[in-house]
């Protein structure tokens, strides 16, 4: 679609709404328990549903007709699909099939994803940025000859450090930023401008104990402290190798993961809104899928008016 104008990216806004979730362990249930998973989250009031892509794990775009076929107004995310498992073409063909098919409801989030996924696939990572622009590109230049949505179908990429953000200002609707704390949210807002959407993923714990919480936070953080792009973005962020190491500091965890009430989770959610995000995607980072869906029915009267 290009760089987003300010009219589209006002519609976006719109309909992304402020406040979304990041499913997380809700999206690895059995079919059933995912659609019903999200009909409670829809019928909470939460404006998107954000959704990953791993190499073990759903296809995202069968994955996201199986959602948007299980709900009515919410709109779904992925977060991301991986650009190395489908080229260009058929990413903004399964794009432009959804909503046209489903109200205009999906937004096709991009990433490059991280090297050992990339490599294990047999593709290429030495040049993430550079592919990424050829595969933007390439969607800007595709014809499709199927009925058609209304509106282009639109497109954010994962970015986290400056060039691949101000490739996402350059070539697509914005920004869809993951494990980060308020200050890549600042800092982002300066590189896209004023009119791209910027909606990163904030992990919560809804637990007021400092043990109990750091502990399901570094529960959470462990995988993503292991993958190279995540820990780069942080050494930028001024985090020292003290607090990438070890599951991570506390200074760390309390920055990555916001814990406490529902006063504590939706003070950062302000704190990100504060700083220039449009969205916040909640991924509850709890022990069960009954405990996550819990923590989002307590948060919701609060988070959902923001």
């Amino acid at each position: 679609m290009g760089a987003i104008t300010q009219a589209q990216a006002d519609e976006l806004r719109g309909r992304i709404g402020r406040v979304g979730v990041w499913l997380g362990g809700l999206a690895l249930q059995p079919a059933g328990a995912e659609r019903s998973a999200l009909a409670t989250i829809e019928s909470l009031g939460y404006g998107t549903a954000w959704f990953g892509e791993g190499p073990v794990n759903r296809e995202a775009l069968s994955h996201a007709a199986l959602l948007l076929a299980a709900s009515e107004r919410i709109l779904v995310a992925t977060g991301i699909a991986n650009i190395w498992v489908r080229d260009a073409a058929a990413a903004i063909n399964g794009a432009n099939t959804l909503n046209e098919a489903f109200g205009e409801r999906f937004l096709l989030g991009l990433g490059v994803s991280h090297a050992p996924i990339v490599n294990s696939r047999g593709h290429d990572y030495s040049r993430p940025l550079t592919a990424m622009r050829a595969y933007l590109e390439a969607i800007d230049a595709h014809t499709y000859a199927a009925p058609a949505p209304g509106h282009p179908s639109p497109v954010v990429i994962a970015a986290l450090r400056p060039r691949m953000l101000e490739l996402s200002r350059e070539l697509t609707a914005g920004a869809h930023p993951y494990f980060v704390p308020t200050e890549h949210t600042a800092r982002a807002r300066e590189t896209l401008g004023k009119t791209p959407l910027l909606a990163p993923e904030q992990a919560v714990v809804l637990e007021s104990d400092p043990a109990r919480a750091r502990e399901l936070a570094r529960n959470h953080m462990a995988l993503y402290l292991r993958l190279p792009n995540y820990v780069n973005n942080l050494r930028e962020l001024g985090f020292g190798e003290e607090d990438v190491s070890a599951g991570g500091s506390d200074r760390l965890v309390d920055a990555i993961v916001a814990w406490g009430d529902e006063d504590a989770v939706t003070a950062r959610i302000r704190d990100h809104l504060d700083a220039g995000a449009d969205h916040v995607a909640l991924q509850p980072c709890a022990e069960s899928p009954a405990q996550a869906l819990a923590w989002l029915e307590r948060l919701a009267p609060a988070v959902t008016a923001l």
